[in-house]
């Protein structure tokens, strides 16, 4: 039996968010205090999974969107041809 058997599916999909969270934590390009930072806040989250999966689902969501605006505020040298 492996250890996730017993797990229900929004356990089992929040868990694999969850980790998924933690590897975009890992990724970001951001300074080493600003990683500590939402390290712990994912941290907290994971916290509450334990206790509270709906509020911990939510938590994340918006957890996830902060990331999202770290990475759309850090500035890019890919593809984008100046004045575009």
């Amino acid at each position: 039996m492996a250890a996730d058997d017993r797990l229900t599916s929004s356990e089992d999909e929040l868990a694999w968010r969850l980790r998924e969270a933690h590897r975009r934590v890992r990724s970001l390009p951001v300074s080493v205090e600003e990683r500590k930072r939402l390290t712990r806040r994912l941290l907290a989250i994971c916290d509450m999974a334990k206790r509270d999966l709906d509020h911990a689902t939510g938590r994340l969501d918006l957890f996830l969107l902060s990331i999202d605006v770290v990475v759309s505020d850090t500035p890019s040298t890919g593809n984008i041809a100046e004045g575009d």
